[in-house]
Parts: structure tokens; sequence; C-alpha cells
């Protein structure tokens, strides 16, 4: 017993011995040589006149008044119960694409008349924020969009509404982008509400839907949409829209780390193969921005080598050849910055959309969790998208730049217009720039002029308000890029990036919470803090980024694969470059 006990008092005392001397890691690999993107290189490093509107605030405040049933007035609620049971048993919502619409309501068609496209982007932006779309007021709106899962019409993949026939207008079942953007929604939502009843099961019948189209198409996604019934493509009065790839890639790599089977890797790869094959730049809508996130995630997590600065140049340059002009904005109207706008860089001048432009952050911050290289573009663009984009709210740009200063009590600052042009698209308009309107009044007969204010784009919002915080620096924000990284490791670290866009250093503050972290800097490539908690300080050089990735205080770090590991989890995707 004795001996016995002297072999345990050594024992503890080696275990201590190492634990007290464990020498922690120092990277010794080079600071990460930033990659520009020529259109970001053209935005002002401060874009002025600055201001940052309180985007998760704005989120919060558009799901309050949007999903109120008892709100009273002209054109309100923007919410209904469809009852039809179209797909699935129980009721769904419609909201009304924008206020006003003639096209919609719960008197019009039996309530079915409602898109998939703002519904499901409304409660993606919601669940940003922290509310949970699965157990609000006693509904489960989460729940509800299954009736989306278009079952009865035999295509058995989500559609923008939720009978093929009983749609408002052209392009729904004959539009590319409208069937796969709203699946890549869909699994979007999927991946926060992992465990909602029949989820599992129609992102599996999604999967193999976009599968088997996918073996169909080959290396060829030219064409106007995709019949998921007879699995066969057709071409129409819309242009082809090869960038759909993206979005293809997309899900089928989500359904590969959901549902395990090889097969999606191997497909999912395929359409990104057919993305990278065109020789000319195919932007149309919203997918194209879809290739450099999965592109950067498949180069970091399986080795491959494509092409990011290519899907990122195609995403922002303006140089589509489907859609002309398709791309981001950059310049000065009127006095504004307006750089950071998704839409065309021609129409009217230039023609920026608030959801589209929202809806880029999801892809874009993701992507630099795996690749690092573009942290100073993306925080760049970031601070400049966020600040053009409060010039969609009626509250936020003068009266006298918008369509309809007198009307827009009915907006509470939550809902925008659908866009900002440079020129006018209306007569009584002309010669101010820059100009908020929509093009509501446009699409049907009968559609009143508050029909520029777009319930549809609004709704997505949170796309900045889940992902953006200012911090003690004006003009230096806070993004989260582990927000929107969907169907990640489950052990991922958080990971924020900072953008410095004055020509001298910056201090700013970060707040690490109550657990201790060690700060890396994965573009500097440096522990900036050890054992740190709590709000702290840290630098940021001028006109550069810092991608900082909160690991647990202590932990073990190696190189392996050319990735920096802590306690197996990944810190640093691209610490050996090869």
């Amino acid at each position: 017993m004795f001996k016995y006990s002297l072999f345990l008092v050594s024992l503890l005392g080696i275990c201590w011995s190492c634990k007290s001397t464990h020498v922690p890691f120092e990277p010794v690999a080079s600071p990460v040589k930033q990659l520009s993107v020529a259109r970001v290189e053209s935005m002002p490093n401060i874009p002025q006149p600055y201001f940052l509107k309180d985007w998760r605030k704005t989120t919060l405040e558009f799901d309050r008044y949007a999903y109120d049933f008892g709100t009273k007035g002209d054109f309100l609620p923007l919410i209904w119960l469809d009852t039809q049971e179209r797909n699935f048993k129980g009721p769904t919502f419609g909201l009304f694409t924008a206020i006003g619409d003639v096209r919609e309501g719960a008197a019009i068609n039996h309530g079915e008349n409602h898109e998939a496209l703002g519904a499901v982007g409304s409660l993606l932006g919601a669940t940003l924020v922290g509310i949970d779309k699965s157990k609000q007021d006693g509904r489960n709106y989460v729940g509800m969009m299954r009736n989306y899962f278009n079952r009865e019409n035999g295509w058995n993949v989500i559609m923008n509404f939720t009978n093929k026939g009983a749609h408002i207008g052209g392009g729904y079942g004959n539009d590319y982008w409208y069937e796969v953007y709203n699946n890549v929604l869909f699994y979007a939502l999927g991946n926060y509400y992992p465990k909602e009843p029949g989820y599992s099961d129609i992102m599996h019948t999604i999967a193999e839907q976009f599968y088997q189209s996918s073996n169909v198409l080959g290396n060829n996604y030219s064409c106007s949409f995709f019949d998921f019934k007879t699995m066969q493509p057709g071409k129409n009065h819309v242009p082809p829209q090869e960038d759909v790839a993206a979005g293809y890639a997309f899900i089928l790599y989500a359904a590969y780390v959901k549902f395990g089977d090889e097969k999606y890797l191997v497909a999912a790869q395929k359409a990104l193969d057919a993305l990278s094959s065109q020789k000319e730049n195919r932007f149309y809508e919203a997918l194209m921005p879809f290739g450099a996130y999965i592109g950067a995630r498949l180069n970091a997590e399986k080795g491959a080598h494509y092409d990011v600065q290519k899907f990122l140049d195609w995403t922002f340059d303006g140089t589509a050849t489907n859609r002309e002009g398709w791309g981001v904005i950059v310049g000065n109207w009127g006095g504004y910055d307006v750089s950071g706008m998704v839409g065309s860089t021609i129409d009217r001048g230039g023609y920026g959309f608030a959801m589209n432009t929202f809806d880029l952050a999801w892809p874009l911050t993701a992507t630099v969790r795996y690749d690092q290289r573009y942290a100073r573009a993306v925080g760049k663009w970031m601070l400049n998208a966020t600040n053009t984009a409060r010039l969609f709210y009626p509250y936020d740009i003068p009266d006298s730049l918008q369509a309809l200063p007198g009307k827009k009590a009915i907006t509470k600052n939550v809902i925008a217009y659908e866009g900002l042009t440079k020129e006018s698209g209306y007569p009584e308009h002309k010669g101010i720039t820059p100009f908020a309107q929509g093009d509501g009044p446009q699409w049907a007969p009968g559609m009143p002029q508050e029909t520029m204010f777009s319930v549809y784009g609004s709704g997505h919002v949170g796309f900045f308000g889940g992902l953006v915080q200012s911090t003690n620096v004006e003009k230096i924000i806070q993004i989260d890029c582990r927000a929107t990284d969907m169907f990640r490791r489950t052990d991922a670290f958080p990971t924020f990036l900072y953008y410095n866009p004055f020509s001298m250093a910056k201090s700013v503050a970060i707040n690490l919470g109550d657990k201790p972290v060690d700060l890396y800097d994965a573009v500097s490539r440096k522990f900036l803090l050890r054992h740190a908690k709590g709000t702290v300080d840290f630098d940021i050089p001028a006109d550069a980024a810092r991608l900082l990735v909160l690991v647990p205080a202590g932990s073990r770090c190696v190189v392996k694969d050319g990735k920096l590991l802590a306690n197996g989890t990944p810190v640093d995707y691209m610490y050996e470059n090869k």
C-alpha cells in the first residue's frame, strides 16, 4: 500500500509538471497576403455621409410588425392564414410581396397567392437575431413552410408558391433561380431548426431531386428552367441562368454534410465544375456568390482547387452577359456614396435592390472563415453596403429623394423601398438622384403606389441584423462570420471580422465573454492575447482587416494537413498554403 501511494504521488507530480511546463503554440507562418476585388477597390474606404443603422433592431421590429395579425389600417395586416392545406395538412401563412399588392391576400384565390421568397427569407432573418419562429405566439411558422414543398404537382422541391398552377404571374416554375434559391433558403432554415418534424425527410427528397437533375444537366446548366417532375431542362423567354449551379453546389454539399452520402459531395463538386467552366460571367440574380462560398469550403475541407477569385469577380464586376450589367454598384449619386448595393449597374444609371444587397452578406462573410485572403475585401464591402442600405428606408433618406414621402408612415421604417436608382423610372421625378422607389405599380393593373414598399425584400434584413454590430470606433463594424456559415462543424469557434478604413491604426474593443480565450488573428497569424476574458482592446492596422478566432484558453494547437487545429478544431484552414 505504501509503495502504491508513492507511485500515485509520483504520477500526479509528473502530470502536474507536464501541465505547468506546457509552452503555448506560437504561430510561425507568414501573415496572409490580402487579395483584392477590383470593384471593391473602387469603393471609398469611408463612405459619406456615414450612418450605421441599427440592423438588429430593424430586424426585430420588422418581425413584430409583419407577423402581427391584429394590425389595423389601410393595407393591413401584412400577414394572413392560408387554410387550403396544399401539400400538407394544416394551415400555412402568406406575407404580402409589397404593401397593398392586389394580387394577394386572404380573399384572393382562396388565400393561396403568397411567395416562399419573402416568407422563408423573413423566417431566416428573424432566426438570425434570436427569435424562435417555431414557437412564436402559439404558432409554428417554421413548420408551415412545408406547404411550399410541391408534392401534389410532382415537382417535390420547394417552389415559390404552394401550388404551381395557382401562381400570380409568370416566372414560377419557369424561371430557374426561383426554384433553386427557394430551396437554398429552405435548406438554410433547416440548418437552424434541425429537429423540426418532417424537415429531414423533405430535405432528403430535395437532395435527391437536385442530385438527379444534376445528372441530367451534366456540365450544361444553360437553361431557363428545370421541370423537376419530368426531369427535363427547358428554355423560354427567360435568359439561361448558369449560375444556378452554385445553388446546386450549396444544396448538395449541405446534403452531404447532413446525410453523409458521398454521392452528394461528388455532385456538388460537379456542379461547381460546371460553373467554373463558364467562359463568361453568368450572374443572374442571387446565386453566383454561393460559388465563392462553397468553392472556398471545398478547398479548405476537401483539398479542392476552385478559383474563388473568379466567382467573386463575377459577383461584383457587373459584366454578366445573360443579364447585362448585373453585379455590385459603385458610385456617388447626388453627394451620397451608394457603393455596395447589388443589382443592375446600368438600368436607370444603376438600380440596387434591398433583398439582393442583404442576401450577399450571407455567403461572403461565411467565405472568409475558409479563405481569409478576402478578409479586407469583404470587410470593406460590408462597411459600404451597410451604410448605403439605410437609404432604402423612407425615414433614413430625405423626403425629396423618395417616391412616397407622404405615405411612409405605413412602413414604420421597417418596410423599405424595393430599391434605389440613380435615375428615377417615373417621369414626375426626373433628375432626382439618388431616388428610392419600387416597381410594384408596374406589376399588374390596379396596383397602388404603396407597392413601392417591399415586404419581401425587407424580410431579408436579418442577414445584416444577425451579422453586424457597432464597435466603440465609429465606422469599424464587427461582423459575425460564423452566423451564416451553414452546415458547418458544430465545434467551430466564434469568428469575427473587422475592417479599419482609416489611414492610421485603431484600437477596438471586443467582449470575449466570461470564459478565458486565446485570441487568434487569422490574417496576421498571431495570438493577440492569451487567457483573456471580458472586454479587451486590440489594434487594427490602417486600411486592414482582422479575422479574430476565439480559441478556448490553453487549447493544444497543432498543424495538420496545412490547417492550424486547437483541440482538433480548425482555427486557420490556410495555415500552410500548398
